[in-house]
């Protein structure tokens, strides 16, 4: 019996914690209230005039300068984009100076005749900025060229020599030969004719 006792107390207590630590009367239930007014958003229209991306252009390119040969590019602006306008150049009013964050200063250079400019809005002429410092141009060693480039020895052109003068060789009579002398042809004639009456003759025998 007084084993079973305690076990009861035991279990009494352990209930009776349990029921205390949820049903704590000292912490009142917080109930969270939703807001009833309206929130005010922040939009990324900027201030000022601003210039915008020919939409039929995909995409534009950033300059750190007024000119896309003096100066290097920098980023780029998307078709329809938007950016803060600042200036234009002096003695280059084509190009206009734009809020750009993300380089150095937070300034670019956009042409304007691919961007159209906010209705109204006149900007201040800006000075134009200097160019930068061009990179050191790698120079090749003389030494080290010579060595994997051949040098050329100039050759002298050969001289043209004349041939010798060409010896004609002349034909002579031989001295000494008749004037009388049987021609050629004639023998020639003879001969032919004789065999032919040979071979009449060897024809009528055969008969």
């Amino acid at each position: 019996m007084p084993g079973r006792i305690k076990c009861l107390i035991w279990i009494v207590a352990v209930v009776g914690m349990m029921f205390l630590g949820l049903f704590d009367p000292g912490s009142a239930p917080v109930l969270a209230q939703q807001p009833t007014g309206s929130i005010a958003t922040v939009t990324g229209t900027p201030e000022g005039p601003v210039v915008t991306v020919d939409q039929s252009i995909p995409v534009i390119r950033v300059f750190a300068g007024p000119s896309s040969f003096d100066y290097p590019p920098i980023g780029v602006l998307l078709g329809n984009e938007s950016a803060p306008a600042i200036g234009r150049a002096r003695d280059r009013e084509d190009w206009i100076q734009i809020r750009y964050p993300g380089v150095p200063g937070s300034i670019g250079w956009v042409w304007g005749l691919y961007v159209s400019l906010s209705p109204g809005a006149l900007l201040p002429l800006v000075d134009i900025p200097p160019t930068p410092t061009p990179f050191a141009t790698p120079t090749i060693n003389p030494t080290l060229e010579a060595a994997f480039i051949g040098q050329q020895t100039p050759t002298r052109l050969p001289t043209f020599t004349p041939p010798p003068p060409l010896d004609l060789p002349s034909f002579t009579d031989a001295p000494g030969a008749s004037a009388t002398a049987i021609p050629t042809g004639l023998l020639i004639l003879s001969l032919g004719l004789f065999g032919f009456l040979g071979a009449v003759i060897s024809y009528l025998r055969g008969r």
